[in-house]
């Protein structure tokens, strides 16, 4: 057992950090107040090799390893938070569910543009009715000829007010064996993108309409019985989600240390006081912590999909250590720390969105609990 990166992973992470702080350093404050995509970053990002790092040579990818993307997103985090989105969006996301279970034709289409960071894709998951309890989703497909005609709208859906496609969870049929999944394009007839709204953190998203939206059968990625297929390739955007939580409790962690070891009250630096260095104490013993519950998920998932269990683990885990340490050092840093002209108003903004998108912490425990005691508990109510 190592708890340390192999030499080449530890290689990968020193040239995405000299990457990051060459190219996406100067910026960085910009973007993250931005609502709008880096395309820009992405189109960086694709030429250094960091889209598709997770994703078949075959298919036009690097054919690393899931390690590999979560060493990307934190490295880049800790330069540039904004930045480790695209590498999000361009590994862990719906594109990782696209690349393993799409036909050859639809990866012909649609992979070289989403890696090379020309095209962006999102999901369509979450309903005004279906969000925890997503197997209640209603936006239902039909076929029609050679084609499937859908209606019903998506919420909540990251990245949808820029989108070019979008992965889209249908229902073809009743219980959970009637669900699976169809690709739409921007600007399909009957494919409606609604207004941005703002999430807390500024990030936009945009309301997804469809009424009698007709797509080719050629755009089917997992039909009736798809489901499980879909959850399991979502497991992988939780080590996403994880990644980027860490790695912005991190950023602020990194940030508000130097600051208290230049600061100085009543004639000394806050880091000579004790409150501080508790606190401080605890922040490091919650990042280290779930470091180490995230690179297990990460590893164990080299040769397939990652572990339910294990990823459930490490996203809370993350999740919580991101959030609990970007607001301590907020509190760390007072004044200084709240001002939107530090990144670490914004690392807290958005590690507490975490906490809530890709399985709330709370699905998350119902989830742990199966396992701790290896059965199933139903949150729906008992049927008459």
């Amino acid at each position: 057992m190592n708890f340390h990166l192999t030499e080449e992973q530890q290689a990968f992470a020193d040239s995405v950090r000299r990457f990051a702080q060459r190219e996406l350093a100067d910026g960085a404050l910009e973007r993250a107040h931005s609502p709008d995509y880096p395309r820009d970053v992405a189109a960086k990002l694709a030429h250094n090799g960091l889209l598709g790092i997770t994703i078949k040579e075959e298919d036009g990818g690097i054919g690393g390893t899931l390690m590999d993307a979560v060493i990307a997103i934190q490295e880049l985090g800790l330069v540039c938070p904004k930045s480790a989105d695209v590498v999000q969006a361009g590994n862990f996301g719906p594109i990782r569910t696209f690349a393993e279970y799409a036909s050859p034709e639809l990866k012909e289409r649609f992979l070289p543009d989403l890696i090379a960071g020309k095209s962006l894709l999102a999901l369509g998951m979450s309903e005004p009715g279906a969000g925890s309890a997503v197997t209640e989703l209603r936006t239902h497909a039909v076929e029609d000829g050679e084609h499937y005609v859908i209606n019903g709208s998506k919420v909540f859906s990251t990245h949808s007010p820029h989108a070019d496609t979008f992965l889209i969870y249908v229902r073809f049929g009743p219980g959970l064996d009637g669900i699976g999944s169809v690709i739409v394009e921007r600007g399909t007839p009957g494919f409606e993108i609604g207004q941005p709204s703002a999430f807390m953190s500024g990030e936009a998203w945009s309301q997804l309409y469809f009424a009698d939206c007709r797509i080719p059968k050629e755009n089917l990625l997992l039909g009736p019985g798809g489901f499980k297929k879909q959850i399991s390739g979502f497991n992988i955007e939780r080590i996403g989600n994880s990644s980027r939580a860490l790695a912005l409790g991190r950023h602020a962690f990194n940030v508000a240390r130097e600051h208290c070891l230049t600061r100085e009250q009543f004639g000394r630096p806050l880091c000579e006081f004790q409150g501080l260095q508790w606190k401080f104490a605890e922040m490091a013993v919650k990042l280290e912590a779930a470091q180490l519950l995230l690179y297990r998920a990460a590893v164990n998932a080299d040769d397939g999909m990652p572990s339910a269990y294990e990823t459930s683990v490490a996203k809370m885990a993350c999740n919580l250590a991101g959030w609990e340490v970007a607001n301590e050092a907020l509190q760390a840093m007072g004044a200084y720390g709240y001002s939107t002209e530090a990144l670490v108003e914004y690392c807290v903004k958005r590690t507490r969105g975490w906490m809530i998108a890709g399985g709330s912490i709370e699905i998350l425990k119902n989830r742990i609990a199966e396992d701790v005691f290896g059965r199933r508990f139903d949150q729906r109510r008992p049927k008459a």
